[in-house]
């Protein structure tokens, strides 16, 4: 890859440089830095025209895009995003592998879970370091509020709602989880309005269901709040509060120890909330 010393040699590092630099980007940049994050096998497998053409800006965007982050050109760019593609596509099998040439013979079940545990560690301590108390107050007291409150989340995601929806239902709180196996979903979204709410979850590669949902709801006058990783989160677009969760991975397999945390510290102050 023809990359400066300084510069992001991988894709989580690129990314976060990004994050930090968003709120300073051009109008036009910051749409295709966006796009890159939120399409980011489209960036490593498109050509400057077909990129440019469905991020919305011109080919020469895509330049400068690139040269604002350091790069010599968008060949460059487009190296760390390919880069990415090669690390993603190991299998399990892969990072089982990985655990197993990181762990001493006959201690490997116990290197296993202290990985897991110093990953569940760190991300806990960001979240808790990281936590906006005015976002979580005008979080909770939108979701005191609901009539009903509607969940969405998909994949990996999905555990979180669903606790959510079953320590709801033990709180007597009303919630409707968004998982009909009749195909039902949009009748059931169709009953929401202002006076509910909307708790949505996902992370990138983000769950299309649960974007498109999460934009539909928002279009109706539904409050939104998201738990997503970034700023240019296609959730984060719909919703009136939303909060940024990195997760820690061990050896790639990530927990969700800070979501849930977060998750029930949400359920937990609604309820209370509700009671005084």
């Amino acid at each position: 890859m023809n990359i400066e010393p300084d510069l992001p040699r991988d894709y989580e590092t690129l990314r976060a440089k990004i994050l930090d630099q968003r709120q300073s980007l051009p109008k036009r940049i910051a749409q295709v830095a966006a796009y890159s994050l939120d399409n980011p096998d489209e960036i490593a497998f498109g050509t400057a025209a077909s990129i440019a053409a469905s991020a919305g800006v011109q080919p020469s965007t895509l330049i400068r895009f690139s040269q604002h982050l350091g790069f010599d050109g968008f060949t460059s760019l487009q190296s760390v995003f390919r880069e990415r593609l090669r690390e993603r596509t190991t299998s399990y099998e892969d990072r089982l592998t990985t655990l197993r040439g990181s762990a001493p013979e006959g201690g490997r079940n116990r290197a296993i879970f202290d990985g897991f545990v110093a990953a569940a560690s760190n991300s806990l301590d960001q979240i808790s370091r990281s936590i906006d108390d005015g976002v979580l107050e005008r979080a909770v007291t939108i979701l005191a509020r609901a009539e009903t409150i509607y969940l969405l989340a998909r994949r990996r995601s999905y555990p979180i709602a669903s606790y959510m929806a079953y320590a709801f239902g033990k709180l007597k709180i009303r919630s409707q989880l968004i998982e009909s196996a009749a195909g039902l979903d949009p009748e059931i979204i169709s009953f929401a309005g202002p006076k509910d709410a909307v708790l949505a979850v996902s992370f990138s590669p983000y769950a299309s269901a649960t974007v498109d949902q999460a934009r539909l709801l928002f279009e109706q006058g539904v409050p939104v709040v998201a738990i997503t990783d970034s700023a240019f989160s296609p959730l984060a677009q719909s919703a009136a509060e939303w909060f940024e969760v990195a997760e820690s991975d061990c050896a790639g397999f990530r927990s969700m120890s800070a979501t849930m945390a977060l998750a029930m510290t949400l359920t937990v102050a609604v309820a209370e909330k509700r009671r005084d």
